[in-house]
């Protein structure tokens, strides 16, 4: 990979701080430059050693920068590039890390139609339920997915420096259509946050919420473990891709009302069978899973 002497992380969090880590890790970054809207939490970044500096604005960030990676919620996208599009030199490589794809392509139209050579959309498969930049660490993208959904403008070797850039932070790259990504990630992604979220919300607004939780043990802590994500960016997440998602939600209520009708019934049989089903298809995952994590070697 060619070298990147100037990165520039909006948002440095634990998305875009651990990118910078894991460049840094791999000794090819010489500076990075963070940009956020907290003062305090971009000063935490450079005594953490996440960032070298945090910048004033675009003008100054993006003066000499060779690789740009927007890690803010897909919510703020629009904003962000509208202001960085006037001090955006002529091949600067651009990427996101939006877990929608659809908004964010709007938004590159919208606001850098002169840069899309430059401009590859992105999407990093890994994530914790913590957040900030105090959350970041090297190693999070280590045998990870990250899905590459390049526009018909691209330059094939802004493309490749994408690639190459998320392969030096440990990660294993993919590539489809944005309307493709969003509709998959609408399946197995945003709908499972929904769920916790709803199902947290539900039980913490009863009157024995106290007792629920008391009682709640390894089952529910790890089916709402991603209800501790960030709030703002699931937020985000759920508004950018509510069509997909509610088409995810719309399937799924009608799983529930099976199951209903399989208790109100009484059927044991047929809610077994679908439990084994079930069972059998996510140990097969998982197991999948699994021997693919293996069989990725620790970058050095």
């Amino acid at each position: 990979m060619v070298m990147i002497d100037k990165l520039v992380v909006c948002g440095v969090g634990l998305i875009g701080g651990s990118f910078a880590l894991a460049l840094r890790r791999a000794g090819l970054v010489r500076r990075i430059v963070g940009l956020g809207r907290s003062p305090a939490s971009l000063a935490r970044a450079v005594a953490l050693g996440v960032i070298d500096k945090a910048a004033a604005g675009w003008a100054d960030a993006l003066d000499g920068a060779d690789f740009v990676l927007l890690a803010t919620p897909v919510g703020q996208m629009d904003a962000v590039m509208a202001a960085m599009a006037p001090h955006l030199a002529p091949r600067t490589v651009v990427t996101d890390a939006g877990s929608t794809k659809r908004d964010v392509i709007e938004a590159i139209y919208r606001h850098l139609p002169d840069h899309l050579p430059y401009v590859v959309p992105a999407h990093p498969i890994a994530g914790a339920e913590c957040s900030g930049v105090e959350a970041s660490f090297a190693g999070l993208y280590d045998g990870r997915k990250v899905v590459v959904t390049p526009l018909p403008e691209n330059e094939p070797e802004a493309v490749l420096r994408v690639r190459e850039a998320w392969e030096a932070c440990g990660a294993l790259m993919h590539e489809m259509p944005p309307q493709e990504h969003d509709r998959v990630f609408a399946a197995v992604s945003h709908l499972p946050h929904l769920l916790a979220f709803g199902l947290v919300h539900d039980l913490a607004g009863r009157s024995n919420a106290e007792q629920l939780f008391g009682y709640a043990a390894s089952g529910f802590r790890d089916f709402t473990r991603i209800a501790g994500s960030h709030p703002e960016m699931w937020r985000d997440i759920c508004i950018a891709n509510r069509q997909a998602l509610l088409g995810e939600l719309d399937q799924y209520l009608a799983e529930l009302a099976q199951l209903r009708a399989l208790l109100l019934s009484g059927d044991g049989d047929r809610l077994e069978q679908l439990f084994g089903e079930a069972r059998r298809a996510r140990n097969a995952w998982a197991e999948q899973f699994s021997t693919a994590a293996n069989a990725v070697p620790t970058p050095e």
